[in-house]
């Protein structure tokens, strides 16, 4: 119901604009229209009324000659001539003969040029008047028609648009409702589709047809959005189902043991056995641990580097003694290749240590008796490449895009029994990210594996 109320305010906003757009419209084309048709109207009566002064300019000069003078006759005889708008004849301001027209103050002559509307009736009058030279007398022509009528006409042509316009601004605001209706539609089917998908449902998407652009790069963004959803809930409960599986065998070991300790008296022997076994299981249950909440701070963004100055190289050959023990145990021959001068470098020295470990432990732990692994150091312009080579079993190419993920294991070089939980590498690409830097692997199986880290300085 809620988002039913939220497409129909939208629609009906959608509708407002487009009303008021439309009214806006509407209100300006009218007033252009009734502009244009008074200016027309009127442009017209001018050219009438002026047509009707010229005849009767051109007219009078000839019937004045024929009256010999007689100025009221031949005004007289012009002015009944004229057919249409009203005619005045006048001398010094005084009516000679005039039709259909009063002017109680007279025409000057000297007045007489561009057209004039006169105070005269109910809308007044529009006049035209025409200067006349003859006899040697100066006459003023004038020709004159009220405003009556353009009027008239202008006041139906209000009548027909306040009519009109409230019926256009009803038919706008339905035109305007259906087509908002009808874009908004396919909106409403992704609301539809999105409200049935779920946390089991992420593989759906959107699907809207052929909708307009913009509503279909919308649908993409969405389908982008879930698919990126989807990966992060598939890893996370890979993640879950991964983490319980480790942890419980641990547990598993430790409950085991005090029940068998606990299950009837024994020798003090055995309860140290028990208790070695219960210590080491803890151990590894507090390194997994441990593992887990570093990652789970770092994809909260709430870890912060502790940087300061250092050698690298120095790091490097403390590393390399600390996994020596592990590797003569194993009885593998560890070579450290340091640059041969200081490498300082700024960054969180612990994290960096701990990059280098996971990388030297890893190669350790798979690579078989009589084996090498080599940790070599190069400061190269304004970055640090630190290298760590063994000469193990490889990894195959389908494993090496998953190497990266958390308690990932390959088929074969990567066991629960060699003592890892698969969070190792993870941690160091989570370590060389933080610092800017990036982790790339080469190898062949059978022929060892090779990890770079590249640091910028």
């Amino acid at each position: 119901m809620l988002q039913l109320a939220h497409a129909n305010s939208l629609r009906l906003r959608l509708t407002a604009w487009y009303v008021a757009l439309f009214s806006v419209l509407f209100l300006c084309f009218g007033i252009f229209l009734y502009n244009v048709l008074a200016r027309a109207l009127q442009s017209r009566l001018d050219e009438a009324l002026a047509s009707q002064a010229a005849t009767a300019a051109s007219l009078f000069p000839d019937e004045l000659m024929e009256e010999k003078g007689d100025a009221p006759g031949a005004a007289t005889e012009v002015v009944n001539e004229m057919r249409g708008a009203g005619v005045a004849i006048f001398e010094n301001r005084r009516s000679v003969a005039e039709r259909a027209l009063e002017l109680p103050g007279g025409v000057d002559p000297a007045s007489c040029g561009q057209p004039v509307t006169l105070p005269v009736g109910h809308g007044g009058t529009r006049m035209v008047c025409t200067r006349v030279d003859a006899g040697g007398r100066v006459f003023a022509i004038a020709a004159a028609e009220p405003l009556e009528g353009i009027a008239a006409e202008l006041a139906v042509v209000r009548r027909v648009l306040f009519f009109a316009a409230p019926l256009l601004i009803l038919l706008a605001a339905l035109g305007g409702y259906a087509l908002a209706t009808r874009n908004l539609a396919p909106l409403r089917a992704m609301a539809e589709q999105a409200r049935g998908i779920g946390g089991r449902n992420l593989e759906k998407r959107l699907e809207i047809g052929d909708a307009a652009e913009e509503l279909a790069a919308l649908a993409a963004s969405f389908n982008e959005l879930l698919a990126r959803l989807d990966q992060s809930f598939e890893s996370m409960r890979r993640f879950v189902a991964d983490a319980s599986h480790e942890l419980r065998t641990p547990i598993s070991v430790i409950r085991g043991e005090a029940d068998v300790a606990l299950s009837q008296e024994r020798p003090a022997e055995e309860y140290r056995e028990s208790l070695a076994i219960v210590l080491d299981e803890s151990r590894r249950l507090s390194r997994l641990v441990d593992d887990l909440l570093n990652l789970a701070r770092a994809d909260a963004g709430r870890v912060q580097l502790q940087v300061r100055e250092f050698y690298f190289n120095d790091l490097l050959a403390e590393c390399c003694r600390s996994v020596q023990a592990l590797a003569g145990a194993r009885r593998i021959r560890l070579e450290c290749r340091n640059a041969g001068e200081d490498v300082p470098f700024r960054g969180d020295e612990e994290l960096l240590r701990r990059l280098v470990v996971n990388l030297l432990d890893n190669a350790i732990r798979y690579t078989p008796e009589g084996g090498a692994v080599t940790a070599s150091l190069e400061a190269r312009g304004r970055e640090v490449v630190v290298r760590v080579a063994d000469t193990g079993v490889g990894i195959a190419p389908e494993a090496a895009p998953h190497l990266f993920e958390r308690f990932y294991r390959a088929d074969k070089a990567r066991s629960r029994e060699a003592g890892g939980f698969g969070l190792g590498l993870a941690i160091v690409q989570w370590i060389a990210e933080s610092h800017r830097g990036a982790v790339a692997l080469s190898s062949r199986p059978g022929a060892g594996s090779t990890f770079t880290v590249t640091l910028p300085r």
